[in-house]
């Protein structure tokens, strides 16, 4: 099959399994079909986190991305062959933010700035501006992402009713309140990770927000917290949470009940 590779970002999909439990009893094989579907996919050079689901939504949670949805479609219907149940999935694309300032807008902050600095001095902050934008970039839509011990992933969508239409703002005020949103994430930095990805002609909702972290309550601080900015509590719809204990793939399939 030839190879769908968007233009920018890569494509994401998180799927969500219930076990067959009488079928998995019957093919004594099946956790290792799950793991060589998982060891194909990041041969060709993909990612795939798995996880054992908490709660009852489902048993196995399986994020994979990487640069062909075609390959991830594939890795999908091999998955199919095995005694789970698709519970629920989610389809999105890896993106930077629309509001992240332009190097023009950089410029003419520093150029602004209180301390009166000359051109070469806004020029040297310049360079570190660029160099920190680039891997910016690179971390959102070609993301490594590291094995924590959770994963939490929800959807979300922008408000479209009455005063509180998000899409009638104008562009210069979301970009001040995305930066509000922004600085709130931002302190939680080492104690979580944060994927958000867009699913806009992929998807009901609008955005996937994907938490990586060590410690739950940190994953309950951040949402709680971000409840309180204007963006989430006047302008954010969110779907369902599904949170997970991350481990390598052999162990994330036995702790899900796959033996």
């Amino acid at each position: 099959m030839d190879a769908v590779t968007p233009s920018e970002g890569w494509g994401v999909l998180h799927l969500f399994y219930s076990i067959d439990r009488e079928r998995a009893a019957a093919e004594p094989g099946a956790a290792k079909r799950v793991l060589d579907a998982v060891a194909a996919l990041e041969r060709d050079g993909h990612q795939a986190l798995l996880s054992a689901s908490l709660g009852h939504k489902a048993d196995l949670g399986i994020m994979a991305l990487g640069p062909d949805l075609a390959r991830l479609q594939a890795f999908q219907a091999e998955l199919a062959g095995a005694p789970l149940r698709l519970e629920w999935s989610f389809v999105s694309l890896t993106e930077t933010s629309e509001y992240t300032s332009t190097e023009e807008q950089e410029r003419e902050r520093l150029a602004s700035h209180t301390e009166g600095l000359d051109e070469e001095a806004i020029e040297a902050r310049l360079e570190a501006w660029r160099t920190r934008i680039a891997k910016y970039r690179e971390d959102k839509l070609h993301p490594r992402l590291p094995l924590k011990k959770l994963i939490c992933f929800y959807p979300m969508a922008k408000r479209r009713k009455g005063n509180a239409n998000w899409y009638q703002l104008p562009f210069e005020e979301r970009r001040r309140l995305m930066g509000g949103h922004a600085r709130v994430g931002m302190t939680y930095a080492g104690r979580v990770l944060q994927l958000i990805t867009s699913s806009f002609a992929f998807d009901d909702w609008e955005w996937g927000v994907t938490l990586l972290a060590d410690d739950p309550v940190a994953l309950k601080e951040i949402l709680y917290e971000m409840r309180f900015d204007e963006v989430s509590a006047v302008y954010s719809d969110f779907g369902p949470f599904i949170v997970g204990l991350l481990a390598e793939p052999a162990e994330a399939v036995r702790r899900a009940g796959l033996a």
